[in-house]
């Protein structure tokens, strides 16, 4: 059973980083419109960095709703736990 938790924990710990790497990419992030062509070089940047930006929130949210559902089930395992060694009591 702790290995479940381990792994709760190391699923939340990568979101919490994913988080991290996000805010620190999105820091750098130049939020002004570039129109002339001698400003291109920034332009294909932006674009890069929208493109991780990008990634980087898709693997947090899928991170996040499978860290939140794991959690659902491993709290749904151990209330049957706790109950059925409830049922074990009464009976004895």
């Amino acid at each position: 059973m702790p290995i479940a938790w381990i792994v709760l924990i190391v699923v939340f710990t990568a979101v919490l980083g994913l988080a991290g790497v996000r805010r620190r990419l999105a820091n750098r992030e130049d939020d002004s419109l570039h129109i002339r062509d001698s400003e291109l070089v920034i332009v294909a940047h932006q674009s890069e960095l929208a493109q991780k930006l990008r990634r980087i929130d898709q693997w947090g949210k899928g991170l996040t709703i499978a860290g939140i559902v794991y959690g659902l089930v491993l709290l749904g395992y151990v209330l049957y736990d706790v109950w059925q060694a409830g049922q074990r009591l009464s009976v004895n």
